[in-house]
């Protein structure tokens, strides 16, 4: 008997559904199917569209190192396929790389610079760096001959910056958001059932930041087809609204019609609940769609005893669309929703389903150690997971629209988000990046509050502003006008302006006003707070250090920055305020406050770049967090010539009563502060520092730190490094995509098990049967590579020689090769008269490292045909004057020491020869990962996985035990 697995079951159940049943039987069915993952769900017209591109730097300045683009017509006539942009192209040094892929993460750092190149982390990039701020990408792939007929699209998700998309040499896309996705119809330019080729060129030249944003195609792309019939991109659009135990669901549904003739379409609707049941369902009457046009179909359905999304049970409904055509289905989509209620009261703050909510936000840009912008979505995941250990409820987007998938996990996990727009744009070009941000997002029921720009300062308190203000909200709410608006106002100059017309205040720093008084004066309007605390720090760092760029981990205010423990209660004393976000969540590369070099990331975050928490992150989860927790500040208690000399202990906790111990002897108990913390003045005294949280009489809690030995060896684990809520995140065990990854925390420690917090040695990592995506460790002032690449190298052969020759297919063996003279084949081809045959001849030293790389051979233009030679083995004929030739299995036939290459070359009009270079091309492999633990800790992010099996992550260092985990891909 055969064993089926689920999927072949549904399958089945499916086709026996459609064939015995009713309409709705057979969506429901359908719906059951597509309810089973991610992978099922959701649209069979959607491929993923990551693997196997070729990546190479360009150029922003110097067009001869930027493969001649625009020295050609690239613009003037369609399909014109030179450079890059031909399928002839030699990406023989091209890397191989898969998407997302953020290559400025993978250069140097440099400390020359000005302006803001200064505050993107010191990575050269920018105006400045012209040579490593133009990435190029290409991708060869084949539309089967079956999908003529249909649109076929390329959805980018997310490229920093300035893109331009080719397919087959046709410009099929330009976009010069960095945040904003957009797509591609490219059915026109496509060739099936035949090799196609994608050329996308990015430039970072110009910042929208004042941060760190990264280059290259760093979210993900969809490879989309459709029927001429079918759902608009992102064109289902579900609103609820709840009364008492029902709610009633509106469902708006685009169906465009991209063909010549009219549409007749029936639209059936299915909705199931978080268990997979069907629980609504609604059929349109027939529609009619003109050519070329698209109609918006409006369905109800109410749901009885619905199943409210919170934070604490992220219920997720799915909505089934499908479009029927003629008796056929001709598209069909799934969308994940929630049911719940936001609402704003100007004296309570945001209310979620009646109820109201204080807002323990955090604020966070896009980066992570190791990878850059380009997140894989389970380091994502490990990041909510980090915020949510914390006690973290909200997420601000600051300052731009986020990935899709960060948004799908919110929705998942229970994680509150405050959507934000990358700027104060009231141009046709701000329109469109508002219509795709919001029509993409507006069904995640995460999102609670919509922010239409940050800390405008130039426009913010005059008319300008506050035109501009109404012309985007109006954008907004013509596209959802279910959630509140708000913008990120750091208004120094009053309240006029933006503020005059913003739904929802959003102020950032407290500090800067009365609040009180502007709550009397604007009683009616709801505040939040939008960015708040701004507190630096570093991990494991106890005294400020300016020269290497370390600030100590206490909570105490320098001038001009604010405490965690200030913000935090002035909010709870001033509750119209309605909680707030904390800048930031996590330290995110470059605005290197509060020092410059070597600094090369921020020190704002609660947890550092790799999601290590600081000291601030156990003062979070002691008034945010609902789990009993103490916490000891030093996380250390090695201090090597301070016996008897006075350490400054600070202890968090959310208990009644904390005791402090040290080597056994009671140094008196205290009663916690609300919303504060305690301190002892501790003569230090190696051995072991306890504190013991009470709760009525009772011991809830225990901290120590101790006095450890010397390193000793590595421990590699795949659980969150978050006390108290591990069981948030396990990246022992990834899917078998070839995308997901896990991430490993790399820990040093002494004989006992214990870290090392002043350890700093040098890690070597090994990983068998996955790949590296990147390594980290949370030192603000690392200059260590965050990933380890190969690099393209090449190198010409020389010593050309020519003789005439009587005809193409002449043999070069038995030409008189003495009688030759001395010829450049780097320049123009011009070596020729018309009507004429001639040989060239030239040589190239190779090492065997050079071979062991399996070199590519490159000929530039022959004019007008030619054959070619090496060593001896014709290897290939040419026929087109215009192409650059590639023969990427020469290294086959190559050898140690001197190689020759011949070529017979036959001119038949004007100038003629060999030119534009004949050189070896090879990748030198990425050296081995590794990275310095800082205060004992590193991480390394691993994974690509294709098959089923395990990943093996070894980690050594001289003079330690190594360490070695599996990680499993299912």
């Amino acid at each position: 008997m055969n064993t089926l697995n689920k999927p072949q079951v549904l399958s089945n159940t499916l086709s026996l559904a459609l064939s015995r049943t009713g309409f709705f039987a057979r969506l429901l069915a359908l719906a059951a199917l597509g309810c089973m993952s991610r992978t099922a769900l959701a649209q069979p017209s959607r491929e993923g569209f990551d693997f196997d591109w070729r990546f190479h730097l360009g150029h922003a300045s110097d067009p001869a190192k930027d493969f001649n683009f625009g020295m050609g017509r690239e613009f003037a006539k369609a399909g014109e396929a030179i450079g890059p942009l031909s399928s002839t192209f030699d990406e023989g040094d091209w890397r191989q790389v898969n998407l997302p892929h953020d290559y400025v993460v993978e250069s140097d750092f440099a400390m020359p610079g000005t302006g803001l190149y200064s505050r993107h982390g010191f990575r050269p990039v920018g105006r400045e760096y012209p040579e490593s701020s133009v990435g190029w990408y290409r991708k060869s792939f084949i539309v089967p001959k079956a999908d003529e007929g249909k649109r076929i699209s390329i959805q980018f998700d997310g490229i920093y910056r300035d893109a331009l998309v080719f397919v087959n040499g046709c410009i099929v896309g330009r976009n010069s958001s960095g945040y904003i996705g957009f797509t591609c119809d490219i059915t026109d330019v496509l060739k099936y059932g035949q090799p196609n080729l994608i050329t996308v060129r990015t430039d970072a030249s110009r910042f929208e930041g004042w941060f760190y944003e990264g280059g290259g195609i760093y979210r993900h792309v969809w490879l989309i087809k459709k029927t001429p019939t079918h759902i608009a991109q992102d064109g289902v659009y579900v609103k609820s609204k709840v009364h008492g135990q029902s709610a009633d669901l509106t469902i708006e549904t685009e169906i465009e019609n991209s063909s010549d003739i009219p549409a007749v379409t029936h639209v059936a609707s299915v909705i199931t609940d978080p268990s997979g049941k069907p629980v609504g369902q609604s059929r349109s009457e027939a529609i009619r769609v003109a050519p070329w046009t698209t109609h918006t179909l409006v369905q109800h359905v109410n749901v009885t005893n619905p199943l409210l999304w919170d934070i604490e049970t992220p219920r997720l409904y799915k909505l089934a669309t499908t479009a029927i055509s003629e008796g056929n289905q001709t598209d069909r989509m799934f969308t994940t929703f929630g049911i719940r209620t936001v609402e704003t009261d100007p004296n309570r703050g945001i209310l979620l389903n009646g109820k109201p909510l204080h807002i323990k936000g955090s604020c966070n840009h896009q980066d992570h150690a190791g990878v850059g912008v380009a997140i894989p979505d389970s380091v994502n995941r490990f990041r909510i997971a980090a915020l949510k250990a914390m006690g973290c409820n909200a997420y601000r987007t600051a300052h731009n629209p986020p990935s899709p998938e960060l948004l799908d996990l919110c929705d998942r996990m229970g994680m509150l988000v405050m959507d934000e727009n990358r700027v104060l744009d009231g141009s046709d070009e701000g329109k469109s990046f508002v219509e795709r941000f919001i029509r993409r997002d507006r069904n995640h029921p995460s999102i609670f509050l919509w922010s239409i720009c940050n800390e405008e300062s130039n426009v913010d308190g005059d008319s300008r502003g506050k035109r501009l203000a109404q012309t985007v909200m109006r954008w907004f709410r013509g596209l959802d006008e279910t959630r509140p608006i708000t913008c990120a106002a750091n208004n120094l100059l009053g309240w006029d302006g933006i503020n005059e017309v913003m739904p929802v205040r959003g102020i950032n720093y407290f500090r800067n006003a009365d609040w009180d008084k502007y709550h009397r004066d604007h009683p009616n309007q709801p505040i939040i707070g939008s960015e708040e605390g701004s507190t630096v720090s570093t991990r494991g760092e106890y005294r400020t250090d300016p020269a290497k760029g370390y600030r100590s981990a206490y909570d105490v205010a320098d001038p001009g920055w604010n405490t965690c423990e200030g913000w935090i209660q002035y909010y709870a004393a001033h509750p119209y305020l309605g909680g707030g976000f904390v800048w930031t969540g996590f330290d995110y590369r470059g605005e290197q406050d509060p020092y410059g070099w070597p600094c090369v990331n921020s020190h704002f975050g609660i947890l550092d770049t790799c999601g290590f928490p600081k000291d601030n992150f156990f003062y979070y989860q002691s008034v945010w967090g609902a789990r009993d927790m103490v916490h000891i500040v030093p996380g250390t208690w090695n201090w090597p010539g301070m016996e008897r000399k006075l350490v400054n202990v600070w202890v968090y906790s959310n208990a009644e009563r904390v005791e402090l111990v040290l080597n056994g002897k009671s140094l008196g108990a205290k009663s916690m502060p609300r919303l504060g913390h305690l301190e002892w003045d501790v003569p230090y005294q190696a051995g072991v520092l306890e504190a013991k949280a009470t709760r009525n009489g009772k011991v809830v809690s225990i901290d120590k730190v101790e006095t450890v030995g010397a390193p000793a060896r590595i421990v590699l684990n795949t659980k969150g490094p978050w006390p108290n809520a591990r069981e948030l995140y396990d990246g022992g065990t990834i899917r078998a995509d070839g995308a997901d990854a896990g991430v490993v925390t790399v820990s040093v420690v002494d004989r006992d098990g214990r870290v090392v917090p002043y350890a700093e040695n040098d890690i070597q990592f090994e990983v068998l049967g996955g790949a590296t995506f990147g390594v980290g460790n949370g030192d603000p002032s690392s200059h260590e590579a965050d990933r380890f690449v190969g690099s393209p190298r090449s190198a010409l052969f020389g010593g050309w020689k020519s003789i005439p020759a009587s005809r193409l297919e002449d043999n070069p063996a038995k030409l008189d090769w003495h009688a030759a003279t001395s010829t450049d084949v780097n320049g123009d081809t011009n070596q020729m008269g018309e009507h004429t045959f001639r040989a060239f001849q030239g040589e190239i030293e190779l090492s065997a490292d050079t071979l062991s790389q399996h070199p590519s051979l490159t000929v530039g233009q022959i004019d007008d045909a030619g054959i070619i030679y090496l060593n001896g083995v014709k290897i290939g004929v040419t026929n087109d004057w215009s192409a650059k030739w590639s023969f990427p299995e020469a290294y086959k036939v190559l050898k140690l020491g001197a190689n020759r290459l011949e070529i017979i070359v036959r001119n038949d009009y004007g100038g003629g020869g060999v030119g534009r270079g004949v050189n070896l091309s090879w990748i030198v492999p990425a050296p081995k990962p590794h990275r310095k633990a800082f205060h004992g800790l590193a991480q390394i992010i691993v994974g690509a996985v294709k098959q089923p099996g395990k990943l093996v992550v070894k980690a050594t260092s001289p003079g330690l035990e190594g360490g070695q985990i599996e990680i499993v891909a299912k």
